[in-house]
């Protein structure tokens, strides 16, 4: 019958007193849950769901071959080619002269063939008859102009123009005596006696051409009177070559 306490509703003769604490109404027992560990609640929603099949991934062939890829990856790696800057060609006139035993090779400051009165010439003649040669030159050949061709593939640069005027040179020279070779001016002194402006005034030994000597240019001894006590010192030096046959 389940009976935990029994109380009569009279008091029963000769009966023991009653227990007070038995008159006090017991509260209704509530269940309790035992709490449930948190791992576990976590893990009740992920066992109910349906357990899904990994997906796994079939690699596909690309559309462009790799092979085609290797190129483009060596291409990368070139390195990068350098851009050589080019030398634009040397600017001159040059004119051959023959006077006495001598050939002078001599700038032409306008770039034109020399005219009786120009003050270049007056000078150049005036330099030659201080020499003991004729002061009247004899024209060899046309006037070396540089560059050869305004346009064109042709190497025209420094070392090209001093091949070509040294063989223009050597070839007039063969023709006739030579004592002595006068180069006047900066482009004779370059492209013929592969020197400078430093071997002004000084003799050379070119070879090819034998011994010449190295000249400012007729329109700076113009500009810079000064320099003509040096060309008549170096002359005095060097007139015993030309004038040794004649006295």
């Amino acid at each position: 019958m389940q009976v935990v306490h029994w109380l009569p509703r009279t008091e029963l003769p000769f009966a023991a007193p009653s227990r007070p604490e038995l008159f006090v109404e017991l509260e209704p027992l509530v269940e309790v849950q035992a709490p449930v560990p948190e791992a576990r609640k976590a893990a009740e929603p992920v066992a109910s769901r349906p357990v899904e099949r990994p997906k796994i991934e079939v690699p596909r062939p690309s559309p462009t071959p790799r092979a085609e890829s290797k190129p483009a990856v060596a291409a990368e790696e070139a390195p990068t080619p350098v851009k050589v800057a080019q030398v634009p060609p040397p600017r001159f006139a040059l004119q051959l002269l023959r006077a006495g035993r001598c050939l002078v090779l001599v700038e032409l400051p306008t770039g034109e063939a020399f005219q009786s009165r120009d003050p270049a010439y007056l000078l150049l003649k005036d330099m030659l008859r201080a020499a003991g040669l004729p002061d009247s030159p004899q024209i060899v050949g046309e006037p070396v102009r540089w560059p050869l061709l305004v346009r064109g593939n042709l190497d025209q640069g420094p070392d090209a123009a001093r091949d070509f005027v040294q063989g223009f040179v050597q070839a007039r020279r063969e023709e006739g005596e030579c004592a002595c070779l006068w180069l006047i001016g900066l482009p004779a002194v370059r492209f013929a006696g592969e020197a400078n402006a430093e071997s002004y005034n000084r003799e050379l030994q070119v070879e090819g051409l034998g011994s010449a000597w190295a000249l400012p240019g007729l329109e700076l001894l113009m500009d810079e009177p000064q320099r003509k006590a040096d060309v008549w010192q170096a002359m005095r030096r060097l007139m015993a070559r030309w004038k040794s046959n004649d006295e």
